[in-house]
């Protein structure tokens, strides 16, 4: 039994005739590009940067990017030579299952719920929070009971508001959910548009904002340490990993690899480069935030509209910040909206999920189904749960597989050495461990509750696997314990 719950798929010549309708292969390498960089750019930027600034790094959350993006840069190395081994719609959660056995790949997979579903679910909130600043701003006032969250997570613990749920984010997220619905080529090509017009957005808000920065908001630059993960080197770094959640999305083209017209170019293309490009923005927008205003003042659920607001001369940019914020956030969830259908899709190809969540629809050529699923539970989710809980806990599920990722390259390097790849990790001992402890250093700095969440939902999803996964695993009915395979990756 132990054997068998660590025994690995080797062979994913998978033909996609057997499963009916295919994905249309119609992404090139921008395309590939823009659904990373549509990924990425989203709540990190605009509401993730000011509440880290204010409760934790202070303007040295610009440190904090950059240990992110260090993180984050291992880990597209890793993604990119997978990426061309593997090139099939499941991720981390296939490169797993190649070299850490089916219940780690489970465990992956299930994690990356957190990161696609639950991520899309706390920009869904931060979208509210602009939306609503838009409406006022035009005289539009909505209750405040139908604008925010239920619960909120204060001082470590989930507490009443009073509130009834968050209208906005629902509505944002089912109309999504349609355009997804109805086909990769009608999805990548909104989600370009949106990738063009906050790109422009952010780099007007740096030009325009950088003629009134104050260098004297810079200092101190590390203010002084006050305990709790407050400021000081101990701030920096819990910063580091809340804005971690910034660069969550990047390694989501992966998802994308059955519908690229060459998977084993375009994939390692779009991840590195969609990534450096964000970094170069996040530094910028990091730098003119904290200038504009003192970094204490930024912790608020629309920072970018605070720092604009605080200048009179810059009031020109308030509509258009609230405008292309709401812009660039949807973006984000409608990339995450592609990318958790598909995960779900091949874990039932593997018969780890039902065959419900495997269907193709004929005409749209879309998990349509799984799209539903998501698109539902997203909405319901960004209804009644508050912004920083579920930003920890997507942050939290997908280090963990960005940890498996890392670590899969290098023994893949051992046990597989023959295997071609078009693109391979320079100096991977260094580069893929460096990877694991940056990710494991960043988890280490979430608290106590979180990590009790992350417990719950790992023993939810090990219930699944236990009462049906392993009974329906393709590769178990097939292999029996697996043994005795040859390598076909």
């Amino acid at each position: 039994m132990l054997k068998q719950l660590f025994a690995r798929k080797t062979d994913f010549s998978d033909d996609e005739s057997t499963h009916g309708p295919s994905l249309r292969r119609t992404l090139g390498p921008w395309g590939i590009t823009a659904l990373g960089i549509g990924a990425v750019i989203g709540t990190g930027i605009f509401v993730v940067t000011g509440q880290a600034a204010a409760d934790h790094a202070g303007p040295a959350v610009i440190i904090s990017f950059i240990l992110a993006a260090i993180c984050s840069g291992f880990t597209a190395l890793c993604y990119s030579e997978f990426a061309t081994l593997i090139p099939i719609s499941g991720s981390s959660y296939s490169y797993a299952y190649a070299t850490l056995g089916e219940s780690v790949a489970w465990f992956i997979g299930w994690n990356m719920v957190l990161e696609y579903g639950i991520s899309a679910s706390a920009v869904a909130t931060s979208w509210t929070g602009y939306f609503t600043s838009l409406l006022d701003h035009v005289g539009i006032h909505l209750p405040h009971a139908l604008t925010n969250a239920p619960f909120a997570y204060t001082n470590g613990a989930l507490v009443t508001t009073g509130d009834l749920f968050n209208l906005p984010a629902v509505a944002i997220v089912m109309a999504l959910t349609w355009v997804c619905y109805i086909g990769i080529r009608e999805s990548a090509g909104i989600n370009f548009f949106m990738v063009l017009l906050k790109v422009g957005l952010i780099i007007v808000v740096v030009v325009a904002g950088y003629r009134y920065v104050n260098p004297a908001n810079w200092h101190p630059f590390i203010p002084e340490a006050q305990g709790n993960h407050k400021y000081g080197w101990d701030g920096i770094l819990r910063g580091a990993g809340m804005v971690f959640f910034a660069y969550i999305g990047f390694e989501a083209t992966s998802t994308a690899a059955q519908e690229c017209k060459n998977p084993q170019r375009d994939l390692p293309f779009g991840t590195l480069v969609s990534l450096v490009i964000c970094t170069v923005l996040y530094l910028a927008m990091a730098a003119v935030l904290t200038g504009l205003i003192p970094y204490t003042q930024l912790g608020t659920d629309e920072p970018v509209v605070t720092a604009i607001k605080a200048h009179p001369e810059l009031g020109w940019l308030r509509l258009i910040v609230e405008i292309g914020a709401m812009i660039g956030l949807s973006s984000v969830i409608l990339v995450m909206i592609i990318a958790q259908p598909r995960i779900f899709m091949i874990m039932s190809r593997d018969g780890l999920l039902p065959r419900v969540f495997n269907r193709i629809h004929p005409r749209h050529r879309t998990p349509h189904i799984n799209t539903l699923i998501t698109g539902g539970s997203i909405a319901a989710l960004s209804a009644v749960f508050p912004l920083d809980l579920l930003a920890n806990l997507t942050s939290m599920g997908t280090l963990i597989a960005f940890v498996a990722v890392c670590a899969g390259v290098l023994i893949l390097r051992y046990t597989s050495p023959e295997l071609p790849r078009t693109f391979r990790v320079p100096w991977a001992p260094v580069i893929c461990v460096a990877g694991v402890l940056s990710c494991a250093g960043l988890l280490a700095t979430f608290d106590w509750f979180n990590w009790a969440l992350m417990v719950v939902w790992t023993l939810f999803g090990f219930a699944i696997y236990f009462t049906y996964g392993v009974r329906h695993s393709r590769l178990r009915l097939a292999n029996g314990s697996a043994r005795g395979q040859t390598s076909t990756i």
